[in-house]
């Protein structure tokens, strides 16, 4: 048994280490591969082992599940000299990436096929997995930062796939502007880590922070640069705009970004929290900047025409929820956030032609606005009723308690008429269950995180209030008033997102002005004299 055991770790934690340099490897022989058959075996390549990685990080879960369980298999001993951490994040993780790898490469292959972008898609593919793996799977901090800028790096190639676009060039010059500020913050954030506890190495600094406490300059200021890194890779305001211009690369690429590479920032964030005493002045940054941009992408979110804008503004305000939750202290709720968003996503981008063939499709016409709020009230007392019964299921937080409230009575607001009592009953029941799917997910997840929700702080409190308060009172105004000369302006100014993108825009077209094609000025016409004199 003990050899069988540690087969399966040797094996399991070999193919964590081999993973992303045989994806390294494979992207170097697809770039050179000219046939069309060596093409074809490179992209099945990619796909066999982006699901070998979802099968040992399947066999690396069932061991830890087992060492919780209380059969030491040594793992952590096993896994710490080859430089890799697995513990409960890293496997969700993993398996997330991996999942999402075979479904985007399976997609690509039929999506791009033809298509001009198909030899340069699959090797800076490989690269953005490679990367996002080795910054999952390491528990070195260098490692890990480098992992980032290459995540970014390899990511602006593929935005830019089609280089004649003179709009999708700028809006991938405006991303890497963005990035590069990111990257700064995350080296700063990496540097001030190491000043405070003298290493790079998690285990070791995970060590060093339960056995002391957070005093000094170092750990706030660090926060503070974790915290502009997030919003840098999260496109949180104002660093956003480019989130919105990327469209014109392939489906493959947008599903890529959105469901992947976008939620790094949380990530970090949730790697490096226990590092911190409590919440700190990098919490209240991400409360105060997720929190306004969530309200802003959502209400432009609602004025958007575009399938596909709209799904942008979306990622851009599910960011800012996701790290307004890590500034609120509750961990548990931003990882299955990030986790549901990531599928949603993803499948959201891949059948957005389903999307836009559904959104032809004639409404169903909205019940009385005094039912729908009778019916979204009751959901909701009912909701309520069941957290201040259980209030561990958020924390002991009643801001997490309010958001999933509304998100229940939220639900029933677009409640169609004509419904008889059974099936209102019905749509009601099937809001409530938001509850306890809610409570199954965080049971799963929250063993994953090294430790539970920090306590809320008067500030942070106060500051997430407001910006849940502004929220609701805003989008009852959109949804009960919607023909209102009032919020008739406000759509007019929120189609635009309040033109909070104008500044760094401007900036970086004036930055990257040389490396910008000028466009294309189209011929005149040659002019002839016809028989009768006109000219044509």
């Amino acid at each position: 048994m003990t050899t069988l055991l540690d087969a399966a770790i040797h094996a399991s934690l070999a193919v964590w280490l081999a993973l992303p340099v045989a994806l390294l490897l494979l992207a170097g022989w697809s770039g050179r591969a000219t046939t069309p058959a060596r093409q074809r075996r490179a992209w099945r390549l990619g796909q066999a082992l982006m699901a070998g990685s979802f099968l040992a990080s399947a066999a690396i879960g069932a061991l830890l599940v087992a060492d919780a369980a209380g059969l030491a298999t040594g793992l952590p001993a096993v896994a710490a000299p080859l430089g890799l951490y697995p513990d409960g994040l890293a496997v969700w993780m993993a398996l997330l990436i991996s999942f999402l790898g075979v479904v985007l490469l399976r997609f690509a292959d039929g999506y791009l096929e033809g298509d001009r972008g198909r030899a340069r898609f699959l090797p800076w593919c490989l690269v953005v997995l490679a990367s996002v793996l080795l910054l999952v799977f390491t528990h070195h901090l260098l490692v890990m930062l480098v992992a980032w800028v290459g995540v970014s790096l390899a990511l602006h190639h593929l935005l830019t796939l089609y280089p004649e676009r003179r709009e999708a060039r700028r809006a991938a010059w405006q991303k890497f502007a963005v990035s590069r500020l990111g990257d700064l913050a995350l080296l700063a954030a990496v540097g001030l880590l190491f000043h405070h506890y003298g290493s790079f190495e998690l285990p070791v600094l995970l060590a060093a922070a339960e056995a002391t406490t957070g005093e000094g300059w170092a750990l706030p200021a660090a926060s503070v640069a974790l915290a502009l890194a997030a919003l840098c890779k999260c496109a949180q305001l104002p660093l956003h705009g480019w989130l919105m211009k990327v469209m014109e690369a392939p489906t493959p690429v947008s599903a890529l970004l959105h469901a992947g590479v976008i939620n790094l920032g949380g990530y970090v964030w949730l790697r490096l929290y226990p590092l911190f005493d409590g919440l700190t002045p990098g919490h209240l940054l991400l409360v105060a900047i997720g929190g306004t941009t969530a309200i802003v992408a959502v209400l432009t979110m609602l004025t958007q025409a575009s399938v596909k804008h709209a799904l942008a503004w979306s990622t851009c305000a599910q960011m800012g929820f996701m790290l307004l939750e890590i500034g609120l202290g509750a961990y548990t709720l931003a990882l299955v956030h990030l986790l549901a968003h990531s599928l949603y996503k993803a499948h959201s981008f891949l059948a957005s032609g389903r999307t836009v063939r559904a959104a032809r499709c004639s409404r169903l016409p909205l019940a009385p606005l005094q039912e729908r709020l009778a019916t979204a009230g009751l959901a909701a007392a009912a909701a309520g009723a069941v957290l201040l019964a259980w209030p561990a299921l958020v924390s002991h937080n009643p801001l997490l308690g309010a958001l999933l409230t509304l998100a229940v009575g939220g639900a029933l607001l677009g409640l169609p008429a004509g419904l008889d009592r059974p099936r209102r009953l019905l749509l009601a029941a099937m809001a409530l269950a938001l509850v306890p799917l809610y409570a199954l997910l965080h049971a799963l997840v929250a063993p994953a995180l090294p430790r539970a929700a920090d306590p809320l702080t008067l500030a942070a409190g106060l500051l997430g209030a407001a910006l849940l308060m502004t929220l609701v009172g805003l989008a009852l105004a959109v949804t009960l008033r919607p023909r209102h000369p009032a919020v008739a302006r406000w759509r007019t100014h929120f189609r635009q997102g309040l033109y909070a993108h104008l500044p760094l825009e401007r900036a970086t077209d004036r930055l990257m002005r040389h490396r910008l094609p000028e466009p294309t000025r189209l011929s005149r016409p040659s002019r002839t004299v016809t028989a009768r004199g006109e000219v044509s």
